[in-house]
């Protein structure tokens, strides 16, 4: 019970953080600024903290996880789903902060498609939102013998 506790706990700091990073301070600093050339690379650092905390989220969830999946004897397809969705938002973040976040810069710097990779990025945000809301619906469920 102790570890069901402490998974929904950092499910729900990472979900709540890519919420309120995401979808409030980010637009906020556009409206609040004016100007995209200022608040853009504010933006870019708040984003970039967001990866490496999602990261470090996504990584204590998965050995809250293991050690979870230790107490008993066989890992459920509804574990293994939980643990994918935990994946694919840290591959995600990884993707958005060593791929995109560069190619975002190059384009400003260059002239080249800002639109195209900024929507990526988005994308790419939403995923990992949409993935760290699932494993928080999933791990908070009412009944509960292991993670799934």
């Amino acid at each position: 019970m102790p570890l069901q506790r402490l998974s929904v706990f950092v499910a729900a700091l990472w979900w709540g953080g890519l919420s309120a990073l995401s979808f409030l301070a980010v637009p906020l600093l556009f409206a609040t600024l004016g100007s995209p050339a200022v608040a853009g690379p504010v933006a870019a650092r708040i984003f970039s903290l967001q990866c490496w905390v999602g990261l470090v989220l996504g990584l204590a969830l998965l050995l809250i996880l293991r050690r979870w999946r230790g107490e008993g004897s066989s890992v459920s397809p509804a574990a293994l789903t939980t643990i994918g969705f935990v994946l694919f938002a840290m591959l995600l973040a990884l993707l958005q902060e060593f791929g995109v976040a560069q190619n975002i810069v190059t384009a400003r710097a260059s002239g080249g498609n800002l639109r195209l990779w900024h929507a990526v990025g988005s994308v790419m945000v939403l995923g990992q939102w949409l993935c760290a809301g699932a494993v928080l619906w999933r791990l908070s469920a009412p009944t509960r013998t292991g993670p799934g």
